[in-house]
């Protein structure tokens, strides 16, 4: 046991439960029997922004805690002079908005680390998370029950967890970590029952305790999600139907371990991705938003090998189906995207704190189909296998603020195309009394079946560092080897690099008298070649923010970044010696933030960038109101602007029939506008409907003159857009917009039990006409067919333990 937490044991608050035979209803109203005489849970202190400094006794809070053979039940009594002023902004599940909440962490194993999260707003909106090591998921979902309401003295909450949402050993007396946290929105404070330093440590080490829970006992876990959908979409005059029917399983294969399922997954409702015009050398990463993969992934995310975005994307093609087809062939189908056909994944963490997870998700075969224009023949090309994608892990955690873990990947797939192994070890060692830590990573991968990639590539990364108090730093370094891949199952953007990185800030731990908290930060790196040991460059810069007393938040950065030698950019092998001179480059930007509780907030951010020596410059701003009519309904908008002249960047690598292998650029002005709109209306805490538009534009016009990449990073003139066999010059503007549309209808008429109603409208274009004026483009994105998808869903949650009882 660390310092830290020996202190905290011996001063930590504590309290024995009792256990009842009459349940309380669960109706916000705390009269029912089974709460008298019941030890309380009292003495609040304000956690944030005066840390540790006593509640006032017109905002205390009493909570009650009881059980049974099947649920704990929790009550809270809030203190509130004002109870027809508590903030009760509605909003969908598992999201915060300007409403107080009553927040319990329940840790069965009192680990000090992985704690259950369970929430009610003073709506009776519930929110709930797992924890790990501070980190909160909130896509990890338990069905339960709560129920609010508001008296004379304040406000209430009831609630019923049931065990089947929470993991515990079978132990005839058990005390388990419990701490209570209340939000007032109006004080913009934060309560807790047990004090939580903030100045170290993690807040999870913080819990107090509650004893005598006796003769409880784990229930079979198994919990069933069948679902139907029906989905038809429209395009070009042309209709397709399809429908599907599936489930979701959770079952507790131990006490402490759960196996997810997904059987016929259906994804048919999941949002769109925010694409953009890259003219990056780095794919574009998109957001996860299929449950199944952002809900209990914890685990499977260590070491940061795991891009669940490549199970189920668009296919490998490693043979390049496109230019392996002979002249008198056609492509006439290319499927997109791959087929997920099932999913499972195993994780849990033992009474020791060893946390095990298996991952394991297969899709089917992806064919193109292709035509002989000549004789009218048919065949098939495959450009993704039958594919296996695996995932194994184990984290060893230990004195409530520290972990060692291992993980490996693996994708095997069918036939001649490669497989892929990753291996990894990852640390978070600190102190026992948590001020000082080490943090880092060993990697290993190796791909087989691919001459392109044969090689077995390594990472490393360490840091040294201090948290306590007002200060921390960090110093730290890391490589990837030239040959270091992970991107069959993982992302990363570039290898063959080092880094020597630092860091140090300072910030308040108690309120001053004009700001609730400020801070100030500074890093600076300074980069190199791997396998060559080049020295490509140095960066700094400095950040500050802050909030005021009347919850107005601001900050800004300078940062700053010397010539530097772009080894990416030409789009080489990453062994090339080739590289690009980026310029000198300066840059400031702020932000602002006004208080949230208003009716009509406001978050605003601008930047400019000069480059020395260089015509190229950089701006940009987005503008983003929020307005909240009712209680039950808000808009929100967002514009963004940004612009970069006289940028220079690759253009193209030009055939041997023209120029043998030369690598060519040229100088554009970039735009993009980013306009987002989104909306809720919640009828009630169980009944919603939202909406969310998105409009993009990017474009980049490129001059007339271009340039060749010579071998010391500078540029030399090119006729590169000439076409010498028809003396027109090539044009290579991109003007790409996008407009997308979402509509969701949710209805949840059961707990754990939704009817989802969704609908889409999408439209894109992409083109060379760049310099077209903004309403000239959207007219001409408006020319271009359209695409109405209509889908509904419903999910039915079935406890097979309620199901058991009936038969």
């Amino acid at each position: 046991m660390s310092q830290l937490n020996a202190q905290n044991k011996k001063e930590r608050k504590t309290i024995k439960t009792t256990r009842i035979n009459n349940v309380p209803k669960i109706d916000g109203i705390l009269d029912d029997e089974a709460w008298k005489n019941i030890a309380i849970c009292k003495d609040f202190v304000i956690f944030r922004p005066a840390n540790g400094d006593p509640v006032s006794a017109e905002y205390q809070t009493t909570v009650k805690v009881i059980y049974d053979d099947d649920a704990i039940y929790i009550s809270a009594q809030m203190n509130d002079p004002d109870p027809e002023g508590i903030p009760k902004e509605f909003a969908v599940r598992d999201n915060f908005s300007q409403a107080d909440f009553f927040l319990v962490t329940i840790n069965p194993n009192d680990d000090g680390q992985n704690p259950f999260e369970f929430i009610v707003q003073s709506t009776g909106n519930q929110a709930d998370a797992k924890v790990s090591n501070g980190n909160e998921d909130f896509d990890w979902s338990a069905v339960w029950e709560s129920a609010v309401s508001t008296d004379e003295k304040g406000w209430n909450v009831e609630m019923k967890i049931p065990y089947r949402a929470l993991r515990f050993a079978n132990e005839p007396i058990q005390s388990w970590g419990f701490n209570f946290h209340r939000r007032l929105e109006k004080l913009n404070e934060q309560h807790t029952w047990t004090h939580i330093d903030n100045t170290v440590g993690r807040w999870t080490q913080y819990d107090g305790l509650i004893e005598d829970f006796k003769d409880i006992k784990p229930p079979t876990r198994l919990n069933l999600y069948p679902y139907s959908s029906a989905t038809t979409t429209s395009f070009e005059g042309e209709t397709d139907f399809d429908w599907s029917l599936g489930m979701d399983i959770k079952y507790g294969l131990t006490d402490n371990f759960t196996l997810d399922a997904t059987l016929i997954p259906d994804f048919s409702q999941v949002g769109f991705d925010a694409v953009v015009l890259n003219l990056g050398p780095f794919e574009q990463q998109f957001t996860e938003q299929r449950q199944f993969f952002t809900e209990g992934t914890e685990l499977f995310n260590k070491g940061r090998l795991f891009y669940s975005r490549r199970i189920g994307a668009g296919p490998i093609d490693q043979f390049d189906v496109y230019n392996s087809i002979s002249d008198d062939e056609e492509i006439i189908d290319y499927p997109e995207k791959v087929t997920m056909l099932n999913a499972i994944k195993v994780s849990g963490r033992t009474k020791k704190g060893l946390g095990i997870g298996f991952f394991n998700a297969i899709t089917g075969k992806t064919e193109a189909t292709i035509k002989n224009t000549t004789t009218g023949d048919i065949r098939k090309e495959v450009t993704s296998p039958f594919s296996n994608y695996n995932i194994m892990v184990l984290d060893q955690q230990f004195n409530q603020n520290s972990t060692v873990s291992l993980i490996n990947t693996n994708v095997t797939r069918d036939g001649r195309f490669r497989d892929a192994n990753v291996t990894a070890i990852n640390w978070h060692l600190e102190t026992k009394n948590s001020k000082y830590n080490a943090d880092g990573s060993v990697k290993m991968s190796n791909i087989s079946d691919d001459v392109n990639n044969p090689n077995t590539g390594y990472a490393f990364d360490n840091s040294f560092g201090y948290n306590s108090g007002h200060w921390f730093w960090e110093l730290g370094y890391n490589f990837k080897t030239k040959d270091y891949n992970p991107n069959d199952l993982g992302i990363l953007f570039s290898n063959n690099d080092q880094t020597i990185y630092g860091n140090v800030g300072w910030r308040t731990i108690q309120p001053t008298k004009h700001f609730n908290s400020y801070r100030f930060n500074f890093y600076n790196n300074a980069q190199f070649q791997h396998h060559s040991g080049i020295y490509t460059g140095y960066r700094a810069g400095f950040g500050a923010s802050a909030q005021t007393r009347s919850r107005f938040t601001f900050g800004g950065n300078l940062n700053y970044q010397t010539k530097n030698k772009d080894f990416f950019e030409p789009r080489q092998s990453n062994i090339s010696n080739l590289y690009f001179y980026q310029p000198e480059r300066k840059s400031i930007s702020g932000w602002i933030s006004t208080n949230s509780q208003k009716k009509l907030e406001i978050n605003a951010s601008t930047y400019y960038s000069n480059f020395t020596n260089n015509p190229k410059a950089g701006y940009g701003f987005s503008f983003a109101p929020r307005y909240r009519f009712s209680n039950k309904f808000s808009l929100r908008y967002r514009m963004g602007y940004n612009k970069t002249n006289n940028d220079i960047g690759y253009v193209a690598e030009e055939d041997s029939s023209i120029d043998g292998d030369a690598v060519y650029f040229g100088i554009r002005d970039r735009k993009n506008y980013t306009i987002n709109l989104s909306g809720t209306y919640n009828f009630n805490t169980n009944t919603s409907i939202s909406i969310l538009s998105r409009y993009y534009w990017g474009t980049a016009t490129y001059e007339n003159q271009f340039y060749e990449l010579t071998e010391d990073g500078n540029l030399t003139n090119s006729d590169y857009n000439n076409d010498s066999t028809t003396d027109d010059y090539i044009n290579n503007n991109q003007n790409y917009t996008t407009l997308n549309t979402d509509v969701n209808f949710t209805w949840q008429f059961a707990p754990g039990s939704q009817l989802i109603a969704f609908y889409r409208n999408s439209i894109y274009l992409y083109d060379t006409q760049s310099n077209s004026g903004f309403y000239d483009n959207l007219d001409n994105l408006y020319q271009e067919s359209q695409s109405h998808t209509f889908s509904v869903r419903l999910v039915y949650f079935i406890d097979y333990n309620k199901l058991k009882n009936i038969f």
